[in-house]
């Protein structure tokens, strides 16, 4: 049987622009499919956010040939500073003491996006863009796409659909795959602060009784600034002047980094723990965000959605090498079977974070901070703690 394509990606963002990159040396007839031009995606104001890449990350980042021409644009890590506002409790990473050049790097989601899409153009992997996906229809041999571009409409066949199109993926909501979410009633201030004395290369995540508030090194003296807040208490912040929502950050993070001042716009992002019901139907797929959704609180979002495209480019190379069928279903199951348990953990460990670390209620705070405390004086446990910053914790 003749198909248009072996594989069509719908989502021309990291996640499907890595997968496709990651599949570029294989005989497989692929496709990426983009709602957006390249000109209305590098504009989106999520690409303001600053991506914490995981060790972990940057080596999976090395393997796609999608690291080394970036690197520069990244900011290494060298210290964590956690602590919890109001008590005593905090603990200190270290990559000197972990015997690694650097814990993680922090990347504009922009800088990075707009480089792998230029990989994806270079490697001259076709690109249907703008179009958006209207219908699917999967068979026991192929899916069938039906796509509208511009005043046309483009039917499309292949043997398998992997729907990378973020947390409003299309394809989720087509394919009527439901999903668990969890309200936070907590909303994301992104924004980057100029400080009066440098960084020295520290990630500082300060916990507070309405949310984390990280400040990740960027520029030499520049942070970029993740501060969650109940949504109500965000608004307040958006709407207020830069003067005193500056004062009310400087209060809430202190002078570590003597005085702050707003060196880009301010946006906010509401949050909530989404989690898709399955990441199969058929022959589609989902994976990355149109997956799973996660706080930012530990900037485990893009390293669990880049594992999932490493983990899946590498079987569908072995599967297409042994001449095997890439959407068969016991293969697409074995592969959703395999993502579970970094799923339960990742998500777990998240959403944990979330809950122990935005409770005042004395008991779980005094646990809580006996526990920083603790976790400061104990190498082993300290180790462990900063593989699993490092994405590592499963090697």
């Amino acid at each position: 049987m003749q198909y248009d394509y072996d594989l069509l990606i719908v989502g021309g963002g990291l996640a499907g622009n890595c997968l496709a990159l990651a599949l570029k040396n294989t005989s497989l007839r692929i496709a990426i499919i983009e709602a957006n031009t390249r000109e209305q995606l590098h504009a989106k104001p999520a690409g303001d956010r600053a991506l914490a890449l995981a060790s972990g990350t940057v080596m999976m980042l090395e393997k796609l040939n999608s690291w080394q021409g970036i690197s520069h644009a990244a900011t290494p890590i060298k210290h964590i500073h956690i602590s919890d506002r109001g008590h005593f409790g905090k603990t200190r990473l270290s990559a000197q003491k972990e015997h690694v050049d650097a814990l993680g790097y922090v990347i504009s989601a922009r800088d990075l996006e707009t480089y792998v899409a230029d990989q994806v153009l270079k490697a001259g992997i076709e690109l249907i863009s703008p179009a958006r996906v209207m219908g699917l229809m999967s068979g026991d041999k192929e899916i069938c796409v039906s796509l509208k571009q511009g005043n046309n409409i483009l039917n499309l066949s292949a043997r398998l659909l992997v729907g990378a199109d973020g947390g409003l993926s299309s394809v989720r909501q087509l394919l009527n795959i439901g999903q668990h979410t969890t309200e936070y009633g907590q909303t994301a201030i992104v924004t980057t602060v100029q400080s009066s004395l440098p960084h020295k290369n520290t990630a500082y995540e300060r916990f507070t009784a309405s949310g984390p508030l990280a400040l990740l090194p960027i520029a030499r003296n520049q942070c970029a600034v993740v501060w969650t807040r109940s949504t109500e208490d965000a608004n307040a912040l958006m709407l207020g002047s830069e003067v005193d929502f500056l004062a009310e950050l400087q209060q809430c993070f202190g002078f570590k980094l003597g005085e702050l001042s707003l060196s880009a716009p301010r946006r906010a992002f509401p949050l909530s723990l989404i989690r898709a019901e399955t990441m199969v139907t058929g022959r589609a797929l989902i994976i990355g965000n149109a997956a799973h959704q996660l706080h930012p609180v530990a900037g485990q979002g893009f390293n669990l959605g880049l594992r999932d495209v490493v983990q899946l480019a590498e079987r569908l190379i072995k599967q297409s090498s042994l001449n095997s069928d890439i959407g068969d279903a016991n293969f697409l199951n074995e592969y959703a079977i395999s993502r579970k348990k970094d799923h339960d953990r990742t998500i777990g460990f998240t959403d944990a974070v979330v809950k122990i670390f935005s409770n005042e209620w004395l008991a779980l705070a005094l646990a809580r901070n006996i526990g920083l405390t603790l976790l400061d004086h104990i190498p082993v446990a300290k180790t462990l703690l900063t593989r699993h910053a490092m994405g590592l914790e499963g090697k």
